[in-house]
């Protein structure tokens, strides 16, 4: 079991990690790592001796994002109706889809071990808060019976991929949630 972070070793990394999120999420994953030590206000040692390579850094920013859209999912399921629990998490996915991909990807692109692994872990999780949600809201009647969690995320994801930006994305979502036909 690996010992607790020393105080001061704990607020470097989340540092570290603040200031990669911000110049990832502004300048993409092929940001210079001199710039993230700097602005995170640490050195170049420092930086590589939390994160040892840039994929270290990248996985640990985007395990940071899966986690935070998980726990939406998981705050959702407390506190809002069904359906609109369901259509605003998987808005936050669209958005995440359509915003981090690359990082994603960059984060395990020359280890295709890991890049299985993680990407197993990420997905599951992610259908697993899709399920929850998708189960409560069925409850409703709302919703196609035989829709299932794998279908609401092949079908978000493809919008993400598609679309030409986090806000083109969410129409995407906002049609499929709506249907094709007009409003009467």
């Amino acid at each position: 079991m690996p010992k607790p972070r020393r105080a001061d070793a704990a607020r470097s990394v989340q540092s570290l990690l603040a200031a990669a999120k911000e110049l990832f999420d502004g300048h993409g994953p092929d940001v210079a790592l001199d710039e993230v030590a700097r602005r995170a206000g640490v050195g170049n040692a420092t930086l590589y001796r939390h994160f040892p390579t840039r994929q270290d850094l990248i996985v640990a920013v985007y395990a940071g994002e899966v986690t935070t859209l998980l726990e939406h999912g998981a705050a959702l399921l407390e506190s809002e109706p069904a359906d609109e629990a369901l259509f605003t998490w998987l808005d936050a996915f669209v958005v995440h889809v359509a915003t981090k991909r690359a990082l994603a990807l960059a984060g395990t692109e020359h280890n295709g071990e890991r890049r299985t692994k993680l990407f197993d872990s990420w997905h599951e999780s992610m259908r697993s808060t899709a399920r929850k949600l998708l189960a409560r809201a069925r409850e409703t009647g709302a919703l196609d019976p035989d829709l299932t969690a794998d279908d609401l995320l092949a079908l978000t994801s493809a919008a993400a991929i598609a679309a030409g930006g986090a806000e083109h994305a969410r129409r995407l979502l906002l049609i499929m949630r709506h249907g094709f036909e007009g409003r009467r």
